[in-house]
């Protein structure tokens, strides 16, 4: 009888969560103001449009952070599986000069931006539910999000949608 009342109890959590994972960026995140390698301020909404019609994983990290650089070499082999796609890479450094050592160092291919906003509080963060970096994210063509939450780029799940998109 416990059995019972436990799948509905499960199923309505499964299902309610599901339902609460966006499928857009909030106009706030669309705002934010993030900074190119060559020192442009763009906002995000900007940053979308110039890959408008692309699949997009988004690859949020930072030079300091342990996880993410571990996980580089799996990214590097999600850029050789998928090479049509286009990588978008968004840190959260604290300094400008750390992040573009942290694209050479790490050798970072892609389009990589510094996010102008805070990770606590801030309107990208929020937007996406920030809490843990390394966080991958894809977009497909028509610009919505189709994978929320990974936070490795070997995952099964990333890896589905990406050879769906195709």
């Amino acid at each position: 009888m416990k059995k019972l009342l436990i799948l509905p109890v499960f199923l309505f959590g499964l299902f309610s969560c599901a339902q609460n994972t966006p499928t857009s960026f909030s106009e706030e995140a669309l705002s934010d103001n993030m900074k190119s390698t060559d020192g442009t301020e763009v906002t995000f909404k900007q940053i979308l449009e110039k890959h408008k019609g692309k699949t997009i994983v988004i690859d949020i990290w930072a030079s300091w952070c342990p996880d993410c650089i571990k996980g580089m070499p799996k990214v590097h082999d999600l850029q050789k599986q998928f090479p049509d796609v286009t990588y978008l890479f968004l840190s959260y450094d604290r300094t400008e000069e750390a992040w573009l050592k942290g694209i050479e160092k790490y050798n970072v291919q892609g389009d990589n931006y510094l996010i102008g906003s805070k990770w606590k509080g801030g309107a990208f963060s929020e937007s996406v539910k920030l809490d843990w970096i390394p966080r991958y994210m894809v977009v497909d063509k028509k610009g919505n999000i189709t994978l929320f939450r990974a936070i490795e780029a070997d995952d099964e799940k990333l890896i589905s949608i990406l050879k769906q998109l195709k």
